[in-house]
């Protein structure tokens, strides 16, 4: 049964940090792409981080670059979301994704969690 399940997420302050993890398993976890993504209510979902099956390569969104990392543990099958100088615009319900495209065929496998609330206030 594939599941990922995303922790770390809460409440915090202006300027403060958060470190969100997901946890994956029913699949193989190396063979996949890694992304966080994030909703705001009455906004649509938006790429927020995403990483290569390696870890070698990583992308961010503008909003994010500078203040947020993405990296993963093959090992521990996990991926992890570090937010540092966080900002009540980034407040929104965290989902990690997994994907994996099989190489010469249209098939493709996507996988989502059920998300974490983060929410930056005062």
């Amino acid at each position: 049964q594939v599941q990922l399940v995303e922790s770390g997420g809460g409440l915090v302050q202006p300027g403060g940090s958060l470190r969100l993890s997901c946890a994956a398993s029913g699949f193989t976890f190396s063979r996949f792409a890694m992304s966080w993504y994030r909703q705001a209510p009455g906004k649509e979902r938006e790429l927020v981080a995403a990483i290569t099956t390696s870890g070698s390569s990583t992308n961010y969104a503008d909003s994010v670059k500078g203040r947020f990392t993405i990296s993963r543990d093959n090992a521990k099958n996990t991926v992890y979301l570090q937010m540092d100088s966080l900002q009540p615009e980034d407040t929104a319900v965290y989902y990690c994704y997994a994907r994996r495209s099989v190489v010469l065929t249209t098939t493709t496998f996507e996988y989502w969690g059920p998300g974490t609330q983060v929410t930056v206030s005062s």
